[in-house]
């Protein structure tokens, strides 16, 4: 992931557009603290960045469940895009942009969109047969289902088999266009699991997909046919641009493709790896429209080792582990727990202990005594030493010296867990530190000049510490700078103008003299619930 990799110095990156079916859960909640963490850190560069979430609020399964309910369509889509709304700023997180696909622009875009494709002669009239999933708003092939013709995702779901007529979109004209794609831009795709997956689907050979339903009232209609109804990954994939255009844009595919586009990185679960990945990159050539630098597909979460589902009762809602335990707490676990690209798993009991173990005691003790021993041998202030002062044989020193690149890297890669323990291996060396170098020994010796090279050391090694854990757990971050006597606030989209990146990625950035603010804790130990 290269923040230039599109030509220009910005960054755009996209959540998928989530389905309204129902209010958010953990997976969401995972993909879209993962894009707000890879935005936060292009933003603390000085990067000009843009981050695209929203929902996708057409299809027959939305039309049901409203139904069920006993709601419009409309209604049940005001209400739970409001839940992922809500749950965004619960988690911190700061999308630029929510997209709806039941906005009027939206539409605007859709239409031009298939123009585009109809007039390329890519859209055609046939006949589906076929089973279809619901839940998943797909034809399945038959060797891809389970006995019973259930669903391989939602098996609890029996497909129901379909033979109507439909607009179909010639995905196979593309086959070569795209093992092209995959073989000039071998990362388009990752990680590279991922990769192998869609190039194994592909070489089966693609077969055209249908575009349109006519048992379905609640979509756009189709522009050469209104009997038809524009089917969900059709209209769905497109807010992506819609999402681009500006608040006095006219709804047309050239404002909306003028700065932003195309988006350095589709951020999305596995399974929907096909649609982005084939059908997208497809759907573009055919309109004109340049490829996405990036698709990245992260794995499923679990829990307690076990499949989470409202059948096995093992659910984890997103808004009351954030409310329990707080949004930094939930981001770090997440992000430092998982590799990213894999699959992870959620245990309350770790949770607990890895929050309490790295937050708070390795990270939040460290801040409290060296503060408490500055206050006390260096008159609430910033030891008077710069960084020359001390030898490059300073562990502190030589491990801070050389985490900024490391951890640069590991974001840019997408290796949240890999930043998150090379940072805490410094955190924890500086306890070490501290420990063996023992100010409060060297000051009854007398020795004020060593007292303050330590204390320097470590509390330039916890300042480093939390500006690069900034992107992941924002509000600890501040708390920390603001105690070593800094005016920042790391939810700051402009943070950058304040400290700078190539300044404060630096082993040696804190001002001498500077005064410390009164230690306070900066995470409360967790107790595990009752």
């Amino acid at each position: 992931m290269s923040s230039t990799a599109t030509g220009n110095h910005t960054f755009s990156i996209t959540t998928p557009i989530y389905y309204v079916n129902d209010v958010p859960h953990i997976g969401s909640a995972y993909t879209t603290i993962a894009a707000d963490v890879i935005t936060r850190f292009h933003r603390l560069q000085g990067i000009p960045a843009l981050m695209i979430t929203g929902t996708d609020e057409h299809g027959q399964k939305i039309q049901r469940t409203a139904e069920a309910l006993g709601r419009s369509p409309q209604d049940h889509c005001d209400l739970i895009a409001g839940s992922f709304q809500d749950l965004w700023k619960l988690l911190n997180i700061q999308p630029d942009r929510f997209i709806r696909t039941t906005s009027p622009r939206h539409e605007a875009i859709v239409r031009e969109f298939f123009d585009r494709v109809w007039q390329n002669g890519d859209i055609y009239m046939g006949q589906q047969q076929g089973w279809y999933c619901v839940s998943c708003e797909e034809f399945k092939e038959e060797r891809d289902l389970l006995e019973g013709h259930r669903c391989s995702i939602h098996t609890n779901k029996e497909a129901e088999w379909r033979d109507e007529q439909n607009y179909f979109f010639r995905l196979s004209k593309y086959q070569g266009p795209l093992e092209a794609l995959y073989q000039q831009q071998s990362d388009f795709i990752q990680p590279e699991s991922r990769r192998n997956e869609v190039l194994s689907f592909v070489e089966r050979g693609l077969q055209d997909f249908s575009i349109s339903r006519v048992s379905v009232d609640w979509g756009f209609p189709v522009p050469v046919d209104p009997k038809h109804t524009i089917y969900v990954w059709f209209d769905a994939l497109l807010a992506y641009i819609t999402a681009l255009l500006e608040p006095d844009d006219e709804p047309t595919l050239d404002n909306a493709l003028s700065r932003w586009w195309p988006m350095n990185l589709h951020l999305i679960g596995k399974d929907i790896l096909r649609f982005h990945a084939v059908y997208w990159p497809a759907m573009l050539m055919s309109a004109g429209v340049s490829i996405p630098r990036q698709v990245f597909g992260h794995g499923f979460l679990t829990k307690d080792g076990q499949k989470m589902g409202k059948t096995l009762g093992n659910t984890l809602d997103p808004v009351e582990l954030t409310n329990r335990y707080g949004s930094d707490a939930v981001r770090y676990y997440f992000l430092k727990e998982i590799e990213f690209g894999r699959d992870g798993d959620f245990n309350e009991t770790r949770f607990i202990n890895i929050l309490n173990a790295d937050l708070a005691n390795d990270l939040g003790n460290l801040l409290n005594r060296t503060l408490k021993m500055a206050q006390k041998y260096c008159d609430r202030r910033v030891p008077n030493v710069s960084a020359e002062d001390i030898s490059i044989e300073d562990i502190l020193k030589s491990k801070g010296l050389a985490l900024g690149n490391q951890v640069i890297q590991a974001y840019q890669s997408l290796a949240f867990s890999r930043a998150c323990d090379s940072i805490l291996a410094l955190v924890r060396a500086s306890n070490k530190y501290v420990d063996e170098q023992a100010p409060w020994t060297l000051y009854k010796k007398g020795d004020q000049a060593a007292v303050e090279r330590v204390l320097y050391s470590v509390l330039e090694s916890v300042r480093l510490a939390a500006y690069l854990l900034s992107p992941i757990i924002p509000d600890i971050s501040t708390a920390i700078y603001q105690q070593l006597g800094f005016s920042v606030d790391f939810n700051n989209r402009d943070t950058n103008a304040l400290v700078p990146f190539t300044i404060h990625t630096d082993w040696g950035t804190l001002p001498a003299n500077q005064l410390l603010g009164d230690p306070q804790p900066i995470f409360q130990r967790l107790e595990p619930p009752l």
